[in-house]
């Protein structure tokens, strides 16, 4: 029987299942679960009418974070020092646009000795829930800020921040930023050049589009300042 906290796809799995008109127990068996572990997953997050999984995720987050002990005072002066740049790091990441728990995440990678961490050595070390851990590394391996490696021999994930990931970074940002561009172009076209909305979608969409391929470029150009990842 599987073990742990139910993440987001198996939230969603959940979601289908009742779209489909599955049974509890049919749900369960996909899973891998108890049928009451969806029974009761179901009915504290609005019942077989109106669950929602993005919903019942944050909730179940929200609960585990209450349930976990907030981390002891830093006291030696050194580790107050740490301490305080690493909120520091923290409160900049927050203010960039990432989720506190997600930047806690990334921060937690950025200052560990070899930027190698497995998801339960980021829960120990952040005092946090694996569901937590799950959803933030989710979110910043997609964004490129951080790249998961398989450990074959443990059949475990670690996840990895080095100095590469600033490049794929950037280069995901500008390219999601050239899709909105292009989506902004083809929106003014369509409502046409001569019309006010159709000329200020244009115009926007030719901007983003600019600065996007400067970006780009500019990534590409001065990628050999960083040196290149290593393997493990």
């Amino acid at each position: 029987m599987a073990q742990g906290r139910l993440t987001l796809h198996d939230r969603q799995r959940i979601a289908t299942g009742l779209t489909e008109g599955r049974s509890y127990a049919e749900i369960a068996r996909r899973l891998n679960r108890p049928t009451s572990t969806i029974s009761r997953e179901i009915a504290r997050n609005g019942g077989p009418a109106d669950y929602r999984p993005e919903r019942a995720h944050h909730a179940a987050t929200r609960r585990a974070r209450r349930d976990t002990p907030p981390r002891p005072p830093a006291t030696d002066p050194r580790d107050r020092e740490v301490f305080q740049a690493e909120e520091g790091a923290i409160e900049m990441a927050v203010a960039m646009g990432l989720p506190k728990m997600i930047a806690r995440v990334l921060i937690g990678l950025w200052l560990s000795e070899d930027g190698r961490l497995t998801a339960a050595e980021l829960a120990r070390g952040l005092n946090v829930s694996p569901a937590s851990i799950s959803m933030a590394v989710a979110y910043l391996t997609r964004q490129g800020l951080i790249r998961r490696e398989r450990d074959p021999r443990r059949r475990r994930d670690i996840y990895v921040v080095d100095d590469d990931a600033w490049y794929h970074s950037s280069v995901i940002g500008a390219r999601q930023t050239l899709q909105a561009a292009e989506l902004t172009k083809a929106a003014g076209e369509t409502l046409g050049l001569d019309t006010p909305a159709g000329r200020r979608l244009a115009r926007g969409g030719a901007f983003l589009e600019r600065i996007s391929l400067d970006a780009l470029a500019s990534a590409e150009r001065w990628r050999h300042l960083l040196p290149p990842a290593t393997s493990p």
